[in-house]
């Protein structure tokens, strides 16, 4: 696997793997070797150990035999010999097991001779040691005292001194295997130390390695960052490593790429831009100039405007007279039409009251008829009753000549009523038709107070309409004089943003790309012209204040931004309108 495609991470994992390993085997290695020579130390120490204890109760138990031999020997005190005979034997017992218990030990070649030695000393002075029991067994005690010292002695201290000589050889090796064992451990520390030494020159070299695969390709990216800062987009960028570094240098060549063609596009559309500003310069200028003849025709109309106005608030004014005229008119003909209302209701009061006269006049003539008839009547029954009747037929008549009086009256009443009655008919229906004529009088008259008062609504109306028409044209010429103004800031912006354009021309043009030097950008001269303020009237007609407080209190209308189009130098034109 390429060492350059891995990633930092994965490096610094390795490292760390590496250093912990070896750290680990190491420590491993230590720890096993000291357990190693700390357990090997122990049981040859105890084993050594022992066998210097052995050999010095071998000793001590050799010198004590040694001391009840010759008092055995040497004394004539039965008690003494007795009680050292069978101390003798267990001593003597108790040094075989000694010996026996060092043999079986692992011994040295040396340890083995010097067992020789003492095995051949023993034998020597135990079979002295016999000779002379034998003697004194056999009574002949200076002969064996004599043994005891030319002979006995000698051997003993013999003996005890290959004894001694097997206690020095295993103390010795004892201090020997202490110094052994010392520098095994020694040896264990040295091996650790230049262990680590290897693991520390490893790390410092791995580290420079690692240093060195992480700082190149940071100083390359620091470079190529320096010369993008310097504006030369022409560097070659090597994006073959696989790690973060060169996923870092591609995005470097990929940005480096990018402003490589934002700048070539910059540079494509800074001269598209000047042209596009200049015309946008020049389009203002002309509609500066359509501003002001819009705002001098507008003011014309406003002139005209305010006369028509005049005209139409005079025809307001006698259309209102009129209409107050046929209003009066109308009133007093409603006043005439409720008098003959009245009149009227009293004619047909008094026709109601003939015909209820009438009506009791024929009352009042049946009354005399059914009197004739009844006196009639009495006149015939006096007659019937005779002379006892005649006054009551005199009365009878009177009666009934009253009778008839009353009827002829009635009658000359009931035609005077009928004749009144006629008259007041007559009357009734004259005064009738002259209401209606009347009632007729009134609705022509308020009829021709409507259409007066429409037409005065309507000349209200149009003076009105006219008004706001006029406060229209007040608006427009305001609203055409801030056209105007925002020719000027428009044409003003569009020199700004050819200055801008020239700037950012200037600004890209230090960029080197493709290999390509950087070029200077060429001046555009300034060919704007400044718009005109907008020219007013010497004498603007006077507009009413009505309509100038109106104009004043409405807010200006603001343009709609107008859409965004891209400048073309090769094809866009600019469109005067």
């Amino acid at each position: 696997m390429n060492f350059n495609h891995m990633s930092v991470a994965t490096k610094l994992w390795l490292a760390v793997s590496a250093i912990v390993l070896s750290l680990a085997v190491l420590i491993g290695f230590a720890a096993v070797r000291s357990a190693r020579l700390q357990a090997e130390t122990t049981v040859t120490l105890q084993a050594l150990s022992d066998r210097v204890k052995a050999a010095n109760v071998w000793t001590g138990l050799a010198e004590t035999n040694a001391v009840r031999t010759r008092a055995v020997i040497t004394t004539f005190d039965p008690g003494i010999e007795e009680a050292f005979t069978d101390a003798m034997a267990t001593t003597a017992k108790k040094m075989a097991e000694v010996q026996k218990s060092i043999e079986t030990m692992s011994l040295s070649p040396e340890e083995l001779a010097q067992m020789k030695k003492i095995d051949a000393s023993q034998k020597l002075m135990l079979e002295i040691q016999g000779k002379a029991s034998q003697l004194k067994s056999e009574g002949n005690s200076e002969e064996a005292q004599k043994v005891i010292k030319e002979q006995y002695n000698p051997a003993v201290t013999t003996y005890l001194a290959n004894l001694r000589d097997l206690v020095q050889q295993e103390e010795a090796a004892t201090l020997k295997y202490s110094e052994e064992m010392g520098q095994a451990r020694n040896m264990t520390v040295r091996i650790a130390g230049i262990a680590v030494l290897i693991i520390l020159v490893g790390i410092l070299v791995g580290a420079g390695v690692l240093i060195r695969s992480i700082r190149r390709p940071l100083d390359q990216a620091n470079d190529l960052a320096a010369r993008i800062a310097q504006g030369d987009l022409s560097a070659h960028i090597d994006t073959s490593r696989g790690d973060e570094f060169g996923a870092l240098m591609k995005s470097l060549a990929r940005m480096n790429e990018s402003l490589a063609r934002m700048v070539q596009q910059v540079r494509q559309s800074t001269d598209s831009i000047a042209t596009a500003s200049a015309e946008i310069a020049t389009g203002n200028h002309d509609l500066s100039v359509r501003t002001e003849q819009t705002s001098s025709n507008l003011q014309s109309t406003a002139a005209a405007m305010e006369e028509l106005t005049s005209t139409v608030q005079h025809s307001a004014d006698n259309a209102r007279q009129a209409s107050q005229l046929a209003a009066s008119a109308s009133s007093v003909a409603q006043k005439g039409g409720a008098v003959v209302q009245q009149v009227v209701s009293t004619m047909e009061e008094i026709n109601t009251s003939s015909k209820k006269i009438a009506d009791i006049i024929g009352v009042i003539d049946g009354i005399a008829f059914q009197t004739n008839i009844l006196a009639l009547n009495a006149a015939v029954e006096a007659a019937r009753a005779g002379e006892q009747g005649r006054g009551f037929a005199v009365v009878a008549g009177e009666v009934r000549s009253l009778a008839g009086r009353s009827a002829e009256a009635a009658k000359e009443i009931k035609g005077l009523i009928n004749t009144s009655v006629d008259k007041v008919e007559s009357g009734t229906q004259l005064v009738t038709d002259a209401g209606a004529t009347m009632n007729d009088i009134v609705q022509s008259v308020r009829r021709v107070a409507d259409v007066i008062g429409e037409i005065t609504a309507a000349s209200s109306e149009q003076s009105a309409g006219i008004s706001q028409v006029n406060n229209s044209i007040a608006n427009l010429d305001q609203m055409t004089q801030q056209n105007a103004a925002l020719v000027e800031q428009s044409a003003a912006a569009a020199q700004s943003m050819r200055e801008q354009a020239d700037q950012l021309a200037q600004a890209v043009a230090v960029f080197k790309v493709n290999g390509m030097a950087a070029v200077p950008q060429r001046q555009i001269k300034d060919i704007t012209p400044r718009p005109a303020p907008a020219q007013k009237l010497d004498s603007p007609p006077a507009a009413p204040k009505a309509a100038l407080s109106k104009a004043a209190d409405k807010p200006a209308a603001v343009p709609a931004p107008a859409p965004t189009v891209s400048a073309k130098a090769d094809a866009d034109e600019w469109e005067t309108f």
